[in-house]
């Protein structure tokens, strides 16, 4: 429960989602006022009988919180998951398990860290994407590094994304580069300024197809006026032949 009285879902841990759930766990654990717990450890005295009430009091509380963050991290675990920290004694442990299982050694870091970086040098917008779908997937890669111990600044971020957009963005690309500081600009303003470009050029090519299609119709409405002219005018002409 929630201090509010309303319950939180453990989410579950999957093979595939581990960074995303555990920001999800922490914020749950916070919530439940026992990640410090979890991230410091608990810490037990070698002689409990010397410790004050106060002390003893304590340590029964941290105890209890220890085994409510344990429990909690229990909930988003399946059976074959749950065998591989349930050895652990405390919630510290069984969280550093996981993560050691999940995130892998110095060496399997590294290696992810490689192919996020390539990743993200090779990220360009294709031709047909919005620009909310494009920053999306410069997010999660830049949010993979950052989960990773890859310090990536927002600037960074915005001028990857500058360099990157599709060529019909050329000439709002080169405006912000000369009128705007990017070191007092935000991600989400960069995104605003792109994505009010993008809604008027979309107009702009409504309007064009509009006309165009306009254009098109009007000579098929032209020949079929003059048509039925004609036929109107040969009808008369029989009806005239016949009455004489």
């Amino acid at each position: 429960m929630a201090n509010n009285g309303v319950p939180l879902q453990v989410p579950m841990l999957t093979k595939s989602n581990y960074d995303n759930w555990s920001l999800r766990m922490v914020a749950l654990l916070g919530a439940h006022d026992v990640w410090e717990i979890v991230e410091k450890g608990l810490v037990i005295p070698e002689n409990e009988g010397t410790l004050s009430q106060t002390q003893k009091d304590s340590l029964r509380d941290s105890r209890k919180r220890d085994k409510k963050a344990l429990c909690l991290i229990y909930q988003g675990l399946d059976e074959d998951t749950f065998e591989k920290v349930s050895g652990a004694k405390t919630a510290k442990k069984a969280w550093e398990k996981l993560q050691t299982s999940y995130k892998g050694v110095d060496q399997v870091k590294k290696v992810r860290l490689q192919t996020l970086r390539k990743e993200f040098e090779v990220l360009h917008m294709k031709e047909s994407e919005l620009i909310s779908d494009y920053f999306s997937r410069v997010l999660t890669v830049t949010n993979n590094l950052k989960r990773n111990g890859e310090k990536y600044d927002d600037v960074r971020i915005m001028k990857k994304v500058l360099r990157s957009l599709d060529p019909k963005f050329e000439h709002i690309v080169t405006v912000i580069e000369e009128t705007k500081d990017l070191e007092a600009m935000t991600i989400e303003q960069l995104l605003g300024s792109l994505q009010a470009n993008e809604e008027r050029k979309k107009k702009k090519e409504d309007i064009k197809e509009q006309v165009l299609k306009t254009r098109v119709d009007s000579p098929k409405e032209e020949h079929g006026n003059a048509t039925n002219t004609l036929w109107c005018s040969h009808r008369v002409d029989i009806v005239e032949v016949e009455l004489m």
